[in-house]
């Protein structure tokens, strides 16, 4: 597995990962939320502009992704059909090296919060905040 800097081509990619990551993870997660915004359109405009800051897990293909602005890990998803595998190690220690050193999951994520936690990284806080309509529980986790 190789890490690389996303390119503009990888736009469509980065839009159906996250959105499937979104419907499937997050949204039976979470009922209460409005995700219909979360939609094709927001994630290709989110990306076209963010594609810069984003670096890509790959083998022959494309496997995951880490959004990561002035050392917080904004987005990190794995395509589903690879979790498990270690894309996800290889991802976060990429982005450990490029300088992450915070992020921030849903609290009711069990699944990413142990990951994180395997990884080393440890609580700093737990808020919450309005997120897509409703209130909801977060967790940020920094790297010692």
């Amino acid at each position: 597995m190789i890490c690389r800097d996303a390119r503009a081509c990888d736009v469509a990619w980065l839009t159906e990962v996250a959105l499937d990551n979104y419907r499937a993870i997050f949204a039976p997660l979470l009922p209460d939320c409005d995700w219909a915004p979360f939609d094709e359109a927001h994630f290709r405009m989110r990306f076209s502009e963010a594609w810069p800051r984003v670096r890509i897990v790959a083998d022959a293909v494309p496997l995951g992704f880490a959004l990561v602005t002035d050392g917080h890990v904004d987005m990190f998803f794995v395509d589903r059909s690879v979790q498990g595998r270690g894309v996800g190690a290889r991802l976060l220690g990429d982005a450990q090296e490029r300088g992450a050193g915070s992020l921030e999951t849903f609290a009711i994520n069990q699944a990413a919060r142990r990951f994180y936690e395997r990884a080393g990284w440890r609580i700093a806080a737990r808020y919450s905040r309005s997120f897509a309509g409703a209130v909801c529980d977060f967790v940020r986790y920094e790297r010692p």
